[in-house]
């Protein structure tokens, strides 16, 4: 497996599903089914843990290249000086440490799929290279004399506003409108609060049970106040929760107490913040702070390097900053 992809290869029937009777899970799965054989890119838009990589797999398994290989891989987790290695692989001898040669992620997912989730990391110079790499329908590996050809169907995903970044001209025009062909967007959770309990029961299968312990399961008012949550986390959000509750309740029923649900989840707000709501400074800055680490965690799917870079931290003041609070 590729060290930057978050999963191994699934095989079909164990790959994650799109759950819920929702109308907006439902329109989803509609437009997955119209445009699974599509050879067209598809830009898959959401929040951060709103299951952009689920629908990217939904699309491969049900298309003509489903007996081919799905690689994912996260483009904010990839230094940028290894980045067009990765992409396209090298040639023995390329560069200081090429024992061997290559295959790129290009080469890997030959006949298949390519997942370019967070593609709004990408730096510019690397853009330039996917950009030609689409264009040609071939890649070039470092230290090659030649371009290879390399059927992909490509997918990609952010939780940023791509448009706001090709305004911003942090993101290349054209290849946004290389990617951005058909875009496909996933509701955050908070959009379709129905589907809360079946992803919860889902999710609650899934965790391994304590010996001699019954599978664990919700109580009614636990229910309710799930639904009522706002999740900025979104699924992702769900099943940590779920994990969490289940390991600090006493037995396989889950009440409302055992969620812990934070008081004022989201992005932290300073504006308007008055002084008869801050008792101590420092714990209040501690807070703020935890707030926004975690929210930055979430955002890379825990990937600290990508997190700190998102701070402008240095890995060592993260993960110092992570110790200090606890959270290493």
């Amino acid at each position: 497996m590729n060290p930057h992809s978050r999963h191994p290869r699934l095989a079909a029937e164990d790959a994650p599903r799109l759950l819920g009777d929702s109308p907006a899970i439902k329109r989803l799965r509609q437009h997955i089914d119209k445009l699974a054989n599509s050879h067209a890119p598809i830009y898959i838009s959401g929040e951060s843990g709103s299951g952009k990589e689920v629908v990217a797999r939904a699309l491969h398994q049900r298309s003509h290249r489903a007996g081919h290989g799905f690689v994912p891989i996260n483009c904010g987790a990839i230094p940028a000086e290894l980045m067009e290695s990765e992409f396209f692989g090298h040639r023995k001898g390329s560069f200081s440490g090429a024992g061997d040669d290559k295959p790129g992620l290009f080469q890997a997912a030959h006949g298949g799929t390519l997942f370019l989730d967070e593609v709004a990391d990408l730096p510019l110079a690397m853009q330039v290279k996917l950009l030609r790499a689409l264009q040609e329908k071939a890649v070039r590996p470092v230290g090659g004399q030649r371009e290879e050809p390399v059927d992909v169907r490509i997918l990609c995903a952010t939780h940023k506003d791509l448009r706001a970044e090709v305004h911003a001209q942090r993101f290349r025009q054209d290849l946004f409108y290389r990617l951005n062909v058909i875009e496909l967007r996933v509701a955050p959770l908070r959009e379709r609060r129905e589907d809360i309990e079946l992803l919860a029961n889902h999710i609650l299968g899934r965790i391994p049970r304590r010996p001699g312990s019954a599978r664990p399961r919700l109580h009614a008012q636990a229910i309710e106040v799930l639904k009522n949550y706002p999740f900025p986390g979104n699924v992702r959000e769900l099943e940590n929760l779920l994990e969490r509750a289940y390991a600090l309740c006493d037995g396989p029923l889950i009440e409302a107490s055992d969620l812990y649900l934070p008081a004022s989840p989201g992005p932290v707000e300073l504006q308007g913040i008055s002084l008869a709501h801050v008792n101590n400074l420092e714990e209040h800055l501690e807070h703020i702070e935890r707030s926004l680490l975690l929210q930055a965690l979430e955002e890379t799917r825990w990937n600290r390097t990508a997190a700190a870079r998102r701070l402008s931290l240095s890995f060592r003041s993260m993960r110092y900053r992570l110790k200090k609070l606890g959270l290493d």
